[in-house]
This record gives structure tokens, sequence and C-alpha cells, in this order.
């Protein structure tokens, strides 16, 4: 059966949404993790707005003109704004919520289990996403978002039909977790470079979030099996071909699903150009600098794949 064009739009975003709720939960988690392991007079690199710059919040990764506004980038601010925010289209709950309108309107689509996976988590994080501020109740409202998307991930591999809406769905899903694993890397790990240079203090704790914050240290030290070193990191998590969320992995999964859909050439000359591209940044992995403005480009270049996307799946004139 063909799908419509606007439950593909609807499919897609809701990946996409689910995707950035789930990371954007994993972020916030794992830097408080790495402020509870760090001694307190070390504040390197541990300023809560950081996570606002991985985000976008800022240009190029600084966060000197978060710092220059009238409020206090604090924890609280910075949490409550990725997390519960209602104006805030990036923030948690509101992923959750588009996710849930998105996929509303596609229940015949889905197995019927996934639909009321997203809906639970949509009544729980309506309800107890603004807890998240409170230190005592955070994990508990970050773990319910991972462990759900998690579980809708199990549902749907499990009992949905391998038709173009499932490959519809794991574009957006692959397309947005390679957009994470790029700003994470372009900010958080192109900072430590930097300050590497300056002699960082607890620079493998600082790694070790890093790699916690794209569910990363255990498959890196598995695949290395020695202390954790600042460019074999980077280079696992743009460039290692089995690890699920590198961002060559999530190419080479969108390149699959394209295999299984129509006119797909137009789509996949922008998935090559994203990967060539990717595989140009080899070089930058030991320059903070450097590395910062590649990621940057594949960004853009995503930024394009997304684009031939719309135009040939999503939109009423590419279908």
């Amino acid at each position: 059966m063909a799908l419509l064009t606007r439950n593909a739009d609807r499919i897609y975003w809701a990946a996409r949404y689910l995707e950035r709720g789930e990371d954007v939960s994993r972020l916030v988690q794992s830097y408080g993790e790495l402020i509870d392991d760090l001694p307190t007079e070390d504040d390197s690199v541990s300023r809560w707005g950081a996570l606002l710059a991985v985000l976008g919040e800022t240009h190029s990764g600084s966060t000197d003109d978060l710092e220059s506004k009238t409020v206090e980038i604090d924890e609280r601010y910075v949490v409550r704004r990725l997390v519960s925010d209602a104006k805030q289209e990036g923030s948690v709950a509101q992923c959750v919520k588009a996710a849930r309108s998105n996929l509303r309107t596609t229940r015949e689509v889905l197995p019927r289990e996934a639909w009321r996976a997203v809906n639970d988590l949509s009544l729980f994080t309506r309800d107890e996403a603004v807890r998240a501020d409170d230190r005592r109740f955070r994990d508990r409202v970050l773990t319910r978002v991972i462990d759900d998307s998690r579980r809708l991930d199990g549902i749907l591999t499990s009992s949905m039909s391998r038709d173009d809406a499932w490959q519809i769905w794991r574009l957006g899903r692959y397309l947005e977790r390679a957009d994470m694993t790029t700003r994470v890397v372009g900010v958080r790990a192109a900072a430590l470079m930097a300050h590497r240079e300056s002699s960082l203090s607890y620079d493998e704790v600082h790694w070790m979030g890093v790699l916690r914050s794209l569910s990363a240290l255990q498959m890196y030290q598995r695949s290395t099996r020695g202390s954790i070193d600042a460019t074999s990191v980077v280079q696992f998590l743009l460039f290692d071909a089995r690890f699920p969320r590198a961002v060559a992995f999530c190419l080479d999964e969108i390149d699959r699903s394209l295999d299984r859909l129509t006119r797909s050439d137009g789509v996949r000359a922008t998935v090559t150009v994203a990967r060539d591209a990717l595989m140009s940044t080899m070089a930058t992995t030991t320059d903070g600098a450097d590395l910062d403005r590649a990621m940057e480009w594949v960004q853009s270049l995503l930024g394009k794949v997304n684009s031939a996307i719309t135009d040939r799946y999503l939109s009423i004139d590419g279908g």
C-alpha cells in the first residue's frame, strides 16, 4: 500500500522529535553526572550554559552571549529550558508533544502498541517534566523519556512491516541522531580539545562525560581496550561503522532505507556528499577549532539531506 505524503511527513517528523527528546534527555542527564563527578573547584568547561551551545542557542559553540543576558544561566535555568519549557520547541516536553501530535493522525500506519507508548510518554511529560528542575526527581523524568524511546524502538523493530512507513521512520530517526552526534562533537569535544592545550584537569572524566552523553562509553571501551584518548573518542563517534550513534553508521542506515524507497537517487546523492565530507574531516580530529568548523560544515550538509528527503518524499510535488 502506497504511503500518503502527509503520513510520510508526520511519521518522519515524529521520528525526529522522539529522537531529539531522547538525545536531549541523555545530554542533560550525563552532564549532571559529569558535574557530580568533578570536584567543586573545577569549573573549566563545566558551566551549564555549554549545553545550550550544543543545541544551537549560541553561535559557534560560545556561551559568551548567553552570559551577557540579564538572566542567570545556572543549572535550574538550563534544565528548565531544555526539559520542560513549553515555549522552547527543542525542549524534551515539546518534542514528545509534537511527536504525539504527528502520530495521532497516522495511527493506522504504526502498530497499536507504538501509539500507546508515545501517548503514555506524552501524558507523563505533560505532568512530570517540570519536576526535572529539582535534582531529586530529574533522573526519574529523564530516564523515563530515554527508556520509553528505546521501548518504542523495540516495538517497531519487532512488529512493524518493513514498508515505506518503516523506511521513512528510519530516515527521520537516523538523520536526527547523526545531527546530535555532530553537535556534541562540534561543541563539547572541540571545547575539550581546546582546553587540552592548557592542561585541562580531570581530562578523562570530561571525555567519559562526552561518551555517556551519546550512550557510547561502554562500546568505546570495548572497541579501543585502552585509556580514553581524545582523538580516538572523536574518531569513534564520527567514523565507527558499527556503533549506532556514530555519524558514519547513521548515514549508512539512511542509505539502506533509501535503497528500499522509490526514486531515491537524488536523495542518495546528498547523502554521498555528506559522507564524503565527513570522511574528509579525519584530519581535524586533533584540533578543537578545526573540529568545530568541520562539524558545522557536516551539519549544513545534513540539512541538505533533510531538504532532499522533504522535497522527494514529504511534499506533494515530490510525491
